[in-house]
């Protein structure tokens, strides 16, 4: 019972942080850049994350604790590693982006400094698009790693 509601939770998280990214680099950004000028798409951008970066947060908590649990049941499962070190590197790379980059958009938008913060966003947009993909590569690990071993 305990290994379902782990393994439950741990795809829901894992559904919301990259699905989450998937849609604000695949569909919204190229949305915001095709139809709002720089300062509204900035300001977009930053309630944007004020909102869904609290969630990632919460994925993070929940990835890892039922990631390591699921971990110690499947102790010599190759992929279930694989799968962890991809998640760590996920979130360091997630953490570098709120404390870096999110803060310095957030000043800029705040002071109205439009080509700092298209700066900023550059660097999040990057750093966005290869957790996604590192993200996408992890479910195929996941869904397909056992059949590999």
């Amino acid at each position: 019972m305990y290994m379902s509601i782990a393994l439950a939770l741990h795809v829901i998280t894992v559904v919301i942080w990259v699905g989450g990214m998937f849609f604000a680099h695949q569909a919204l950004r190229p949305a915001a850049v095709s139809t709002l000028e720089p300062p509204l798409r900035l300001r977009l951008w930053v309630a944007t994350f004020k909102r869904f970066f609290p969630w990632v947060w919460l994925c993070v908590v929940v990835v890892l604790v039922t990631g390591l649990w699921m971990m110690t049941q499947f102790p010599k499962a190759i992929y279930i590693h694989s799968m962890m070190g991809l998640g760590i590197i996920m979130m360091f790379i997630f953490m570098h982006v709120f404390f870096a980059p999110y803060n310095k958009l957030k000043k800029a938008v705040a002071a109205e400094n439009w080509p700092e913060g298209g700066k900023a966003l550059g660097q999040i947009r990057m750093l966005v698009g290869i957790n996604t993909v590192i993200g996408i590569l992890t479910i195929i690990i996941a869904t397909a790693g056992k059949f590999f071993q």
